[in-house]
């Protein structure tokens, strides 16, 4: 006998993208890299320099009297470590000039979490009977905000505009001649970089969305998981902005601390205190060891040149490894493109007029122990559900080890031979 599930345990008990995403992790990291290779999932690269520094920071918090039992022994308020909350804001102060205090930033246990806290508080069904949405205004868009509804359709989507580059590589833009912003809409809410294409979003278009969410009296919710001044894998010029109609959110999990559970929501006053009741309800308190160990690096600004130098570098090459191993492994005579690679860990791959889905060229590379994301679950949201482009891409991620990473590459080529070629 099997007990009856809610709407919102229907939503979040009966399978997700993100949830196959995370269990092929598990599966290619339990695997030890011997059988997987793991060119699917978000996992950062373990990158030396930073692992060591991630390390020298236990050992100092291990020497000081009191740090370690403070850390594991001590709940924080619930909108985090007030001293982590003030070094932060100070940061930001420093870099961008922004007229910001501990009082705008809160913790939450991961990013995933802030944005389910922001979405269900935002939008959903109101008092009044009304139901309002979350409009994405360029996809495909990150697959972990796609199953976050607490009952009902959440988003709604904008078909994006491509600007084809050469003869294999294309860019996503807003198409903001199309973009419909009425009552339904609760907030806007973009990646920057995107997960899972990479894209980075023009300052222009930053600055017209932010305009346009002002002017409908809507914030506009920027996730900056990839973005400055940390991790800052970015490859692109982009100045960050915010101003208080935006919520920006960080994480320390692609500084290579995702273990340690901590995102970051920076916004006006009211936001703040809607997280502090938010999380002292769902979770009492937040994660202690990513504030400790992350602390004196945003005093000394260290996290600043580790971000600009080493991680932003590692990256950058391994982006262009990996677009070089298309350029090896893949058919130029195949109408293959790949998105402008602008930031984040991924490649975007879409092959036009592909014979089979995106969930098969899937299926087909995980039975040769290749693990992608199928880019079918990046474009929810979005009504057309006839449009073919959602049904002809994959995300690649290239943090894995080199070898790992050619190897994959080498196997998507052949079997996406295969499938033009009709087997």
């Amino acid at each position: 006998m099997s007990w009856e599930l809610s709407e919102f345990g229907q939503g979040l008990c009966t399978g997700s993208g993100i949830g196959e995403l995370m269990e092929d992790l598990g599966e290619a990291l339990a695997a030890g890299g011997e059988r997987m290779r793991m060119l699917g999932g978000g996992q950062p690269a373990h990158i030396p320099e930073i692992d060591a520094v991630w390390r020298l920071r236990m050992e100092e918090i291990m020497a000081s009297r009191g740090e370690l039992e403070r850390m594991l022994g001590d709940y924080e308020g619930p909108a985090g470590n007030k001293r982590f909350r003030d070094s932060l804001a100070a940061l930001f102060r420093r870099e961008f000039g922004w007229d910001l205090g501990g009082e705008n930033v809160a913790v939450t246990a991961g990013g995933q979490t802030a944005f389910f806290f922001l979405f269900n508080s935002l939008a959903g069904r109101f008092p009044d009977g009304r139901r309002r949405k979350i409009l994405l205004p360029l996809v495909p868009e990150y697959i972990g905000y796609a199953n976050q509804s607490t009952g009902g359709p959440l988003f709604r989507a904008a078909k994006p505009r491509l600007e084809l580059i050469g003869d294999h590589e294309f860019k996503y833009r807003v198409d903001f001649e199309h973009l419909e912003i009425d009552e339904e809409v609760a907030a806007l809410c973009v990646s920057r970089p995107t997960n899972p294409t990479g894209n980075v979003l023009t300052d222009s278009e930053v600055r017209h969305l932010a305009q346009l969410a002002t002017e409908n009296g809507i914030p506009l919710i920027i996730d900056n998981a990839y973005g400055a001044p940390f991790p800052n894998i970015i490859f692109s010029e982009a100045a960050p902005i915010w101003n208080e109609n935006i919520i920006l959110t960080q994480s320390l999990s692609k500084v290579g601390l995702p273990g340690t559970r901590t995102g970051i929501v920076i916004a006006r006053e009211e936001v703040i205190r809607w997280m502090q009741s938010v999380t002292s309800i769902v979770g009492l308190a937040n994660t202690n060891a990513g504030q400790a160990i992350m602390q004196p690096l945003l005093d000394n600004g260290e996290i600043l040149r580790l971000s600009n130098e080493v991680i932003q570098t590692f990256y950058r090459a391994r982006s262009e490894q990996a677009r070089a191993l298309v350029e090896e492994y893949f058919d130029p005579s195949l109408p293959w493109r790949v998105h402008k690679r602008e930031g984040a860990l991924f490649l975007w791959l879409w092959f036009e007029d592909l014979p089979i889905s995106a969930g098969e060229l899937y299926e087909r590379l995980k039975a040769r122990d290749v693990l992608v994301v199928s880019g079918n679950y990046f474009f929810y949201g979005l009504e057309d559900e006839s449009w073919a482009h959602r049904n002809e891409c994959l995300r690649i991620s290239f943090t894995m080890p080199e070898e790992t990473v050619r190897e994959g590459f080498r196997i998507i080529g052949e079997e996406v031979r295969n499938a033009y070629a009709g087997g």
